[in-house]
């Protein structure tokens, strides 16, 4: 859409509902902004780790470019608000990271590390992140963000505690030479260039009794009062923090003095300020003086009630920016100014759908609507979206709506909206990602944006609009969401996993659900195989977009050979003119804190041909943070009670064999203990209790009521999955009955072992297992058993909620095991 004769820019707005026209006094503060020509990155491992007071105050009060780079999505940890483990919780962490940033200012970048779970230092880090690759990929940042200064959260000697906190401060200081050495990662520089910071500081933190602060570090008062805002940094940092919802970080607002510590551990060393040796204003950039003089007079000259009258001036800016030699910071602020000058107009512009999912080879409906609600000097001259272009000569009356709909046609082979580190096959702690330019992205492409191209007091403007979905919400009111591109066809299985206990002659169901997401008529053979099996049913279908339909398979167990097998579910169709095939599953993930998500595997059966053996047949299972042990159970052949407070109020608990508290259920479920004495009277009458980690034995500053006997929850863990198993009370019915435990049942499991373990236990409970990390004493705390009264108490670290889900025989034996200790037979 350029047109000869006309200046020309391009900006690009990325918004939801969580982001909005930017009120008076922040289009001010983008006015003072394009005045500073400095930048910052600070870098650390997680989701969370970052310093949101620092980040507000250097985007808010230095107004310096500000970003953070986080090696991983946050995909091993646990989840507060639901039961999304790995990458599905790296997603959701990843959207509250993107959340934050709205809120304190600063841009988010990841590498292609993944959250592999805890460990204790770098070197257990490293064998499952390739060092060299991460070290790339921290550089490309560097080189692409070109900071003048950058942060580390954590020192390099392992105060951080966390194997990852530590690396990512290893993998930083040494990213701060590499990037300057063009002979390091040469593969860039055909995209970048070389860069060097001028210095690399580690900021000091006070974590409970771990502290880098010292005396002689250098300090800076980061809790300042921004009167334009209306907030402290201290109150910016809090709203930003208390995205992480996943984690339970929501944190009160501070307000008054704030000091932050730092050390130099690179470049130049600190005298007077962070930023010394580094020129933060246009000096740095030649022939900038006509600028500099521009730049002012829209500051002193800005009208807080009447931003559209700042525009002449902005566009007086941008025509010198455009005529400077063109470079890192010319960009930025030609990037900057144009935003500027869309924001002082007042225009709104949206592009929405009345969909959410738009079908590769469907049609889609997008409404684009612009309203120019300050009366600026506004002309519309063209729009296009996907193949579609037409041009205008539309002046923009004073707050008037602008309205134009137009139906596209996505195209067969449309790409899917697919989290872009996800559409290659993982490399053990690592996202597949070929695409260089991809590498640090914080978020998916949009798939259709549609693109403006305006002239606001004769300068040619072109705004590009992502197309989003849009409804009203009979709650929380105007409701916008991303747009997804989806299959026409998709399908998914259930369960996700099928146990037969070996010489059980026994046959059990798998359910196929096909969703056709497109008017079809067409046959239809749905198919569910295996390596050793095939089972094939004929359709024909005549669907309308929403089309349901259930594909019952039996599986005997005699049919099954190996002990896993892995069973995919196929749908084949006629599409066009050619067959496809649908292979894909779709995960939407919803909260209210984030916007929706959306991501597409092979939603495949694991089948287990299993040494097991079970007693008792009634669970009560009390819910905690998430996990899916409830499912696990079930396939184990229980029947499972899922027990809120209501339930443990009204039912008879001697009717369950077992109950089974789940992750961290004293920690999030406040109602706990008030159900204590009703739960040692179950137990002390010949109940089973079993209680799943809880990160303390305190609720507040209440403690928490959890067993007939003292004990304490420590924060020690064994994060090698490998690590060697000692059996302390190798007579022990839990070890004996109805499974024989051995070596063995410790053999395949996932990312560690155990968390949380007891310590200072009470006399009267039995060790059970020792085990450790290599070079640390033996930790007896993972599996504490008490005999009270009639019945048994338990608790435990071992994380059988991530074992479970992967399939693990050994931990289904293992649970099987203690929830029969109170069988009378196990004696």
């Amino acid at each position: 859409m350029k047109r000869p004769g006309l200046l020309f820019f391009t900006f690009f707005i990325y918004c939801s509902s969580y982001c909005q026209q930017p009120a008076s006094g922040e289009i001010y503060e983008g006015i003072r902004k394009l005045n500073v020509l400095g930048s910052v990155l600070y870098i650390a491992a997680h989701p969370d780790d970052e310093n949101t007071r620092l980040l507000s105050y250097f985007t808010k009060d230095k107004l310096y470019r500000t970003g953070y780079l986080s090696l991983t999505r946050g995909d091993g940890g646990q989840n507060l608000i639901g039961n999304e483990q790995g990458i599905a919780l790296g997603l959701i962490r990843t959207q509250e990271l993107l959340s934050a940033r709205r809120i304190d200012g600063a841009e988010q970048f990841f590498t292609r590390a993944y959250d592999f779970g805890f460990s204790k230092n770098p070197e257990e880090t490293f064998t499952k992140w390739d060092k060299e690759k991460i070290l790339s990929d921290v550089v490309w940042v560097i080189r692409k963000f070109q900071p003048d200064v950058i942060i580390t959260r954590f020192p390099v000697t392992g105060e951080g505690g966390h194997g990852h906190h530590t690396a990512s401060a290893i993998l930083a200081n040494e990213a701060f030479s590499a990037a300057a050495d063009p002979k390091r990662f040469p593969e860039q520089i055909k995209f970048v260039q070389a860069w060097k910071a001028t210095r690399i500081l580690m900021n000091g933190f006070s974590f409970g009794a771990v502290s880098t602060e010292r005396p002689d570090q250098f300090k800076v008062d980061v809790g300042g009062y921004n009167a334009v805002i209306g907030k402290s940094y201290g109150e910016i940092a809090a709203e930003s923090r208390s995205q992480h919802k996943s984690q339970g970080f929501g944190v009160a607002s501070g307000r008054g003095e704030a000091i932050e510590s730092f050390s130099t551990t690179g470049g130049n060393a600190l005298t007077k300020d962070l930023f010394d040796d580094v020129q933060t204003s246009w000096k740095r950039v030649e022939g900038s003086e006509a600028v500099i003089a521009e730049i002012q007079k829209a500051i002193d000259g800005y009208n807080f009630l009447k931003p559209q009258q700042s525009i002449p001036q902005l566009v007086k800016v941008y025509k010198i920016l455009k005529s400077m030699r063109r470079g890192y910071w010319t960009d930025k602020k030609i990037e900057e100014v144009s935003g500027l000058i869309r924001s002082c107009s007042g225009l709104w512009v949206e592009a929405v759908s009345n969909l959410q999912n738009a079908v590769q080879g469907d049609s889609l409906r997008i409404n684009t609507s612009l309203n120019n609600r300050l009366g600026a000097d506004v002309t519309l001259k063209g729009l296009s979206v996907g193949n579609f272009d037409t041009s205008f000569n539309a002046p923009l009356s004073s707050n008037k709506n602008f309205l134009l709909s137009k139906t596209i046609l996505v195209p067969a082979d449309k790409e899917i909206s697919q989290p872009y580190w996800l559409k290659e096959k993982m490399e053990d702690g690592m996202f597949t990602i070929s695409d260089q330019q991809l590498i640090g992205q914080p978020d998916i492409n949009v798939p259709y944006y549609v693109t403006l191209a305006l002239q606001i007091n004769g300068v040619e403007v072109t705004l590009s609009r992502p197309v989003q979905y849009k409804y009203t919400h009979p709650v929380r009111g105007e409701i916008y969401q991303p747009l997804s591109i989806i299959p026409q066809v998709t399908i998914a299985s259930n369960p996700d996993m099928v146990i037969f206990k070996k010489g059980e002659a026994v046959s059990k169901e798998v359910d196929l659900q096909l969703f056709a997401n497109k008017k079809m008529n067409t046959a239809m053979v749905v198919s569910l195989r295996s390596d050793n099996n095939l089972y094939s049913k004929n359709d024909s279908v005549v669907s309308l977009p929403g089309f349901k339909r259930n594909y019952v398979f039996s599986i005997k167990s005699k049919d099954i050979k190996q002990d896993v097998e892995l069973v995919k579910g196929f749908a084949k169709y006629k599409a066009g003119m050619g067959e496809s095939v649908a292979t894909l599953d779709m995960l939407s993930i919803h909260y209210d804190h984030i916007p929706d998500i959306r991501y597409f595997f092979s939603d495949n059966v694991r089948v287990m041909n299993m040494d097991l053996k079970t007693v008792g047949r009634k669970v009560g299972y009390i819910p905690g943070a998430g996990d899916k042990v409830p499912e696990a159970l079930e396939q184990m052949g229980y029947e499972v009670t899922l027990l809120s407070d209501k339930e443990l109020s009204r039912n008879n608990l001697s009717q369950y064999n077992t109950i089974i508290t789940g992750v961290r259920a004293y920690n999030t479920n406040e109602w706990m203990n008030t159900f204590y004495d009703k739960l040692m009277k179950y137990v002390e009458e010949g109940g089973n209790l079993v209680v799943q980690y809880n990160t303390s034995n305190q609720l507040g500053q209440l403690r928490v009521r959890m067993s007939p006997y003292p004990f304490n929850i420590s924060r020690n863990r064994v994060t090698d999955e490998n690590a060697a198993i000692s059996f302390l009370k190798p007579g022990h019915p839990v070890l004996n009955y109805p499974n024989k435990i051995g070596q063995d049942d410790f053999k395949g499991w996932v990312q560690e072992r155990s968390i949380y373990h007891a310590a200072a236990a009470d006399s009267r409970f039995e060790s059970i297992l020792g085990m450790s990390d290599r070079g640390e004493p033996s930790d007896n705390g993972s599996l504490i058993i008490a005999n009270y009264g009639k019945g048994y108490f338990t608790y435990t670290g071992l994380v059988f909620f991530r074992e479970l889900p992967a399939g693990v025989p050994g931990a289904y034996r293992l649970l099987a095991n203690i929830i029969a200790l109170n069988d009378k037979k196990s004696f």
